[in-house]
């Protein structure tokens, strides 16, 4: 009989995963990431209006997903731009769930 083997998370690496998780477990937030991917970097002015939302309810789920490290996030004078973290995306989800974050060539 075969041993298997387990690889054991730490603390520390679950509560990242479980953070993550709980970031692209709303339908609003998938729909962020998803306007993302196929428009590229917006700011919150431009994004508003295509998700349904105040700015300032926007900037609170921007918040979650940046903090997730699943948004990248650029200042220009007083414009911020977000923008998908495509590496944390790619070793977060699988290749079936990553393509609907995955601008097609």
């Amino acid at each position: 009989m075969q041993e298997t083997t387990y690889c054991t998370l730490s603390s520390d690496t679950l509560a990242t995963f479980e953070k993550k998780f709980k970031a692209i477990s709303d339908q609003k937030r998938l729909q962020i990431l998803n306007i993302l991917s196929n428009k590229g970097a917006m700011c919150v002015g431009d994004l508003a209006p295509l998700v349904d939302m105040t700015q300032s309810k926007l900037s609170y789920h921007l918040k979650i997903l940046l903090d997730a490290d699943l948004l990248l996030k650029e200042t220009s004078g007083t414009w911020s731009f977000y923008e998908l973290n495509q590496h944390e995306l790619n070793q977060l989800l699988s290749d079936e769930l990553c393509c609907m974050f995955k601008p097609e060539n």
